[in-house]
Formats: structure tokens, C-alpha cells, sequence
């Protein structure tokens, strides 16, 4: 129902008494499931470094500046700017700006302007032709009008629209950060994972010569007459064995340096020089410090804070809804020129008006507001469910990473002596087996336990890789919302 052309001494007591009433919606902010501490041991603080602003790229990439390897920094580099995922983050910056300001615009009067022209005899003078009869005299016709609506925002629907724009805004931001650390992250897992296949290669190479050369030795001394045909035919199938196992390698190690070009888009010929000229980094660096309180941890989180916002943001959307179902007040108006050009005359006419100053009354809609109101109501509570679970995963994901880590820790000297004390045990199972002390199957049988041992240590040393890169996953790779609280300008628009 539409009531228009009201008298000022009517519709403002009624729309300040409707404006007065008060609409509920849920709380845009909920308790996150945190406990109060780590389960986990928690990792000794590294080095202090120079601080650098929050939320900034160089904070993103200090993490990795610890390795001090100039390769790792350039194919992080160049994953990020390949990476479709932060391309897509991007662009979806650009569409929730694009639609805060639309939803910031609707709460101001919106202006429109308008020319019409028409020439016709319609409505014209007659007047008297050459021939004695009457004629219609055209007449020309122009209008220049500017029109001009606004609404009042009385049950602030306008304002909760604007508000959840503005928050699904900053929720885009935090979700482009946490794309960058999530494609840092992959980037540097497939980095690590390249250089432990690099050095399982390093300890296949030896152990393929150092059977072959056993192998050439047990031949020589077969020809001799000093060795079993079979102990000569086990060498020769011992040395065959790692020779397989030296070219599955090569071929692993290749595969591996596939998924880098494809992070980066870095040739495959260029890339393998970039590889090869690039020392294999042997340890890594101590961790960054880890909040000791899990709620502060949360504020490093980009993809927690995103969650934490899209709670706020369906809140607005239900406040919105709520609103819609309650009446509209708008008011219109315009000014304009119209001109008429009628046989060599022109006359002008300046006209405007103020109104209709309309009242919308939702009586009858067959439910639709009411069930938009619940859809809201729905999609926050997923929301709710969605940050609450992100928050748990949260934490399952540090703790999970310390634990990682501080295992691989405690098991990386235990792993280096092994390596240390098999390798002499080999070099006198060896230096006895020359001498004829020692069998080669006795020989044999060292060589594997070795060879073992050592490419235990090279996992290990992955493992370690892994969880030091979860580390930095989990803790937000140096992100605070801080900058995101003014990051409407902070992410490059696409």
C-alpha cells in the first residue's frame, strides 16, 4: 500500500515513530573454541629480527629470508605472481569494492538527468496553405529535466547492507593474504621436496659406485681363482639393484622439478641451471617465536579472520532482511526546462516539484520476507559453525606442526650418529672383506643397513622441511589483521 503526497505535519510524527522501533539481529562476533594453552611443546624462540610492518609483504617473506637462499625467495616469488589462486583472490578484492561502494551509494540521494526533443503537428496551429486550405504548423518540443530520489534509511536496512559490503571487503583482503601464504608454502614444500631428492640421488650415486666397484673387484678375484662364482654373481646382482634404484631416482628428482615449473612458470631448462648452480641447504634455521596463548596465535590467522568476519558480515545480511519486512520512505523530485518553437517563436517553461513523498506498507507478500529473514538466519549460523571450525583446525594444525617438529628435532642427532657409526662399521667390513676376513654377503648386508640409515636421514630431514613449512602455514607466515583493518588499498587490484 502506497500513501503519497503526504502533509509534512503527518508523515514526519509517523516515520520518527517508525524509525524508533528497534530491530534485533545476532551478535556479529562469537567466542572462538580456543583453549587456554598449547598441548604441544612449544619451540625456543630464534634469533630476534628487525621488525617490519604488520601484515606487509616483507613480512610475509622474512620467514623465508632465515634460509638465506636467494633461489627459494625468487620461486616463491614467481609462484605468487603465476598462482591463478591469488589472481582469483585478487579479483575478488576488486568485486567487493565494487560493491561496497554500490551499498554505500544507496544511502545518498542518486541524481539523473534527462533531454527529449520531439517535432510534430499533434496539438499544432492550423494555419492557411497556398491553395486557400488549413494546415497544421509543426512544433518543436525540448525538455531538460533533472530528477532526483532518495531513501530514507529509517529500519537501516541501507546501512546493514553497507556494513556487511564493507566487511566482506576486508574478509577479501584477508583471504588474498592467506592465498599468498598458502602458495609460498606449496611453493617452498616442493623446494624442499626437490633438494631431499637431490640428496637421496647424492647417496644413491655412492652406494651404485661403491657396489660397483665391489662388484668389479669380486670378478677380478673370481677370474683368479680366489673367489665363488656365486659370491661374484651376487655383486654383480647387488650392483645392478642400485643401479635401478640410481635411475628411478633421476627420474623421481625430474618429476619433482616438474612441479616447481608449474608453480612458477620458470623454464624447464632454466630452472634445472637456477637448481643445479643452487647449494642443497642442509639444515634449517630455528623457528620463529609461537604465541604461548592460542588466542593470540588467531590474530595471525588470515583464512580464521576471514571466517571471523564472514560471521560479521551475515550478521549485517540479517539485520538487512530484518529491515525489508518493515515500511520504505522515499522521496522525490526534479527541475527542468521545457521549450517551444512554433513558427519562427519560442517560448520557455521552467518547472519543478518536490514529491511524492511515498510511504511503502509490506501487507501481503506470500511469505517472501519472512523467508529471506530465515534464509539470513540460516546462512549465519553456518558462518558460525564455519569460523568456530576454523578455529578448532586452527589449532589441531600448530599443534600438529610442533609436535612434528619438535619429534624430528629429537630424532635428527639420534639419525646422524647412525648414519656416522654405520658408515665406520662399513669401512671395516670393507677393509676386513679385502682382506679376506670378511664374507661379501657379511659386506653386503652392512652396505644395506647403511645405505638405509643414511636414506632415513634424508627423510628425516624432509620431515622436518615439512613441519617447519607447516609452521609457518599454521602461524599465518607472518600476517596480523592489524593491516587489514586499512587494507582496502593494500591487495593490487587485478
Amino acid at each position: 500500500m502506497r500513501l503519497s503526497r503526504f502533509s509534512g505535519a503527518v508523515t514526519l510524527p509517523l516515520c520518527l515513530a517508525l524509525a524508533g522501533c528497534s530491530l534485533t539481529r545476532p551478535p556479529a562476533a562469537v567466542p572462538p573454541p580456543v583453549p587456554a594453552q598449547w598441548n604441544a611443546p612449544l619451540p625456543p624462540p630464534g634469533p630476534a629480527a628487525p621488525p617490519l610492518p604488520v601484515g606487509s609483504i616483507p613480512a610475509l617473506t622474512d620467514w623465508w629470508r632465515q634460509l638465506n637462499d636467494p633461489l627459494l625467495d625468487r620461486l616463491i616469488a614467481a609462484a605468487q605472481d603465476e598462482s591463478p589462486t591469488i589472481a582469483s583472490a585478487a579479483a575478488r578484492i576488486a568485486e567487493a569494492r565494487a560493491t561496497r561502494v554500490q551499498s554505500g551509494a544507496a544511502l545518498l540521494p542518486n541524481l539523473d538527468a534527462s533531454l527529449t526533443g520531439t517535432r510534430g503537428n499533434s496539438g499544432s496551429r492550423f494555419g492557411a496553405s497556398p491553395t486557400g486550405g488549413l494546415i497544421a504548423i509543426p512544433i518543436t518540443t525540448t525538455q531538460a529535466t533533472l530528477q532526483s530520489s532518495w531513501e530514507a534509511d529509517l529500519f537501516g536496512r541501507l546501512r546493514s547492507d553497507r556494513e556487511a559490503a564493507q566487511t566482506r571487503l576486508v574478509s577479501a583482503d584477508a583471504k588474498w593474504h592467506d592465498a599468498r601464504v598458502s602458495v609460498a608454502a606449496e611453493t617452498a614444500n616442493a623446494y624442499f621436496a626437490e633438494r631431499a631428492c637431490i640428496q637421496q640421488l647424492t647417496v644413491s650415486e655412492s652406494d651404485t659406485r661403491s657396489r660397483s666397484e665391489t662388484a668389479r673387484l669380486s670378478d677380478l678375484s673370481s677370474q683368479a681363482g680366489f673367489t665363488a662364482p656365486a659370491d661374484a654373481a651376487l655383486a654383480r646382482a647387488s650392483a645392478s639393484d642400485a643401479s635401478g634404484r640410481l635411475s628411478q631416482q633421476r627420474a623421481q628428482c625430474d618429476v619433482q622439478r616438474k612441479a616447481l615449473v608449474a608453480l612458477t612458470g620458470i623454464d624447464d631448462a632454466e630452472l634445472a641451471a637456477r637448481l643445479a648452480a643452487s647449494p642443497v641447504q642442509q639444515a634449517l634455521p630455528n623457528v620463529q617465536a609461537v604465541a604461548s596463548v592460542p588466542a593470540d596465535m588467531l590474530v595471525q590467522r588470515p583464512d580464521v579472520y576471514a571466517n571471523e568476519l564472514g560471521v560479521a558480515a551475515a550478521s549485517a545480511e540479517v539485520g538487512s532482511a530484518e529491515a525489508a519486512r518493515y515500511p520504505r520512505l522515499t522521496l522525490q523530485g526534479s527541475v527542468g526546462r521545457t521549450t517551444f518553437r512554433l513558427a519562427g517563436q519560442e517560448q520557455s517553461l521552467d518547472t519543478w516539484s518536490i514529491g511524492p513523498v511515498t510511504l511503502t506498507l509490506p501487507l501481503f507478500d506470500g511469505g517472501t520476507r519472512r523467508a529471506n529473514v530465515e534464509s539470513a538466519k540460516a546462512r549465519y549460523a553456518e558462518a558460525v559453525a564455519v569460523y568456530r571450525g576454523s578455529v578448532r583446525q586452527a589449532v589441531r594444525e600448530v599443534e600438529e606442526a610442533l609436535v612434528n617438529l619438535q619429534s624430528t628435532d629429537a630424532r635428527a642427532s639420534d639419525a646422524d650418529s647412525a648414519v656416522k657409526n654405520y658408515q665406520a662399521a662399513f669401512d671395516a667390513m670393507q677393509a676386513r672383506y679385502k682382506s679376506g676376513l670378511a664374507s661379501l654377503i657379511e659386506l653386503e648386508d652392512v652396505r644395506r643397513t647403511l645405505y638405509a640409515a643414511q636414506t632415513a636421514r634424508v627423510a628425516l630431514q624432509r620431515e622436518r622441511a615439512n613441519a617447519w613449512v607447516a609452521l609457518y602455514r599454521t602461524t599465518g607466515g607472518g600476517w596480523t589483521r592489524a593491516a587489514s583493518l586499512t587494507s582496502s588499498s593494500a591487495a593490487p587490484s587485478p
